[in-house]
């Protein structure tokens, strides 16, 4: 899907962001990005749990190990994963490297890398990259950063809010990159929220989980887990508010966080590779959490629930059947299915005269499908997308 965006001019205080061209990406589009703080910022994230970590996951677990990172270091268009030792050691050198041109230590550099999987980086591409994209960095460079990173992604995905914490005002900026190979866990992205807010290590871990947890994890495009999931929030505390005793405090940057994470998921849905549409999968009544995420995950990965979305074909037997071969518990005659606002199945078959109403609804590029099992407190949410054509073509020939 081609969405235009606008390019509104964003800055964080504390943060520069760079980009350049290296080389790796065969389109000679920008394909190195770098982020620089000012002085060592808080950091948390959350990663893979692909069995298949690659390269750069694994030693940006050992970077954020300590709290504290002052520079990122991001390459697309190479996953450097399934790379064995010498993917380590080139995403080690990738951080030795930026910290040179930076003047820092390299434990505080994480790399990050996204593309395809099982080649080794081109280092000396790279090493120029990084040069380049740290003399272009700048307050004002987030967007540049934002198409670095872009892989198969149609447009840039940025959201940016400002927040009361404490007595002052903070910004929140996401960056995510993301169009295939979509599920939890982590998300099967690139995601990266910088705020001038005050943290502690120990909060900015928290977020990260939070807005992991709250968004992203609730995503799926293609149901396939990659093994470069990474979410990094980074935060400067330019901002000039105290760091916050409780959680309680921090509630409104929490929600501001979450919101923004919703904002990005739901771009990268609609840029899903050939999708048109953004579905929202909203299970109630279900006996559990767990049972009604359990509904709502098996519907987000259902190719044929996800081509009647693309169809717009009201089709409530296919959601019926997904929702039946889940494997949690329900009786039937208590289950409704809606799309949007239009009831299309109730009490154990479909409603009379709500096909066209139903279809009309699913015309939109966003609508949302309502599934209750009974009256349960369990309830969960899915955002996903249809499956087109498109889709099929792209992937087929994704390394050729």
């Amino acid at each position: 899907m081609k969405r235009v965006v606008r390019e509104t001019p964003i800055r964080v205080a504390g943060f520069r962001f760079g980009a350049s061209a290296c080389g790796i990406k065969p389109s000679r589009r920008a394909d190195c990005a770098v982020v620089v703080a000012d002085e060592p910022a808080a950091v948390g994230a959350v990663f893979t749990r692909n069995a298949f970590a690659a390269a750069p996951v694994r030693v940006g677990q050992e970077r954020v190990a300590d709290g504290r990172l002052q520079a990122l270091v991001v390459n697309s268009g190479n996953a450097n994963a399934c790379t064995g030792a010498r993917g380590l050691a080139d995403a080690r050198r990738s951080c030795r490297i930026m910290a040179e041109h930076v003047g820092i230590g390299h434990e505080l550099v994480a790399p990050l890398s996204t593309g395809v999987i099982g080649q080794p980086l081109p280092m000396a591409r790279l090493e120029r990259g990084i040069a380049r994209a740290v003399r272009d960095a700048t307050p004002g460079g987030a967007w540049r950063f934002a198409r670095a990173i872009r892989t198969t992604d149609a447009f840039s995905k940025v959201v940016h809010e400002r927040v009361r914490v404490g007595a002052r005002r903070a910004t929140v900026l996401g960056i995510a990159k993301g169009a295939g190979m979509i599920a939890p866990d982590m998300a099967t992205l690139l995601v990266f929220l910088f705020t001038d807010a005050a943290l502690s290590p120990a909060q900015a871990r928290w977020l990260a989980r939070e807005v992991g947890r709250g968004s992203f994890n609730e995503l799926s495009v293609d149901g396939d887990t990659s093994t470069n999931d990474s979410l990094y929030v980074l935060a400067s505390g330019r901002a000039g508010n105290r760091v916050a005793r409780s959680r309680d405090a921090l509630d409104g940057l929490r929600r501001t966080a979450v919101g923004v994470g919703e904002r990005l998921a739901r771009m990268v849905a609609l840029d899903g590779e050939g999708a048109t549409k953004a579905v929202e999968i909203d299970v109630t009544g279900a006996a559990s959490v767990a049972a009604a995420r359990r509904v709502a995950e098996t519907l987000s990965r259902s190719l044929l629930v996800k081509t009647a979305f693309h169809g717009a074909d009201p089709n409530w037997g296919r959601i019926a059947c997904a929702v039946g071969y889940s494997g949690v518990a329900f009786e039937p005659r208590k289950v409704s299915i809606a799309i949007d606002d239009v009831v299309v199945f109730r009490g154990g078959s479909g409603v009379a005269g709500a096909r066209a109403r139903a279809r009309r609804r699913m015309m939109r590029d966003e609508f949302c499908v309502r599934v209750r099992l009974g009256s349960g407190p369990g309830r969960a949410r899915m955002i996903t997308s249809d499956l087109s054509p498109a889709y099929v073509r792209f992937n087929s020939a994704y390394t050729t």
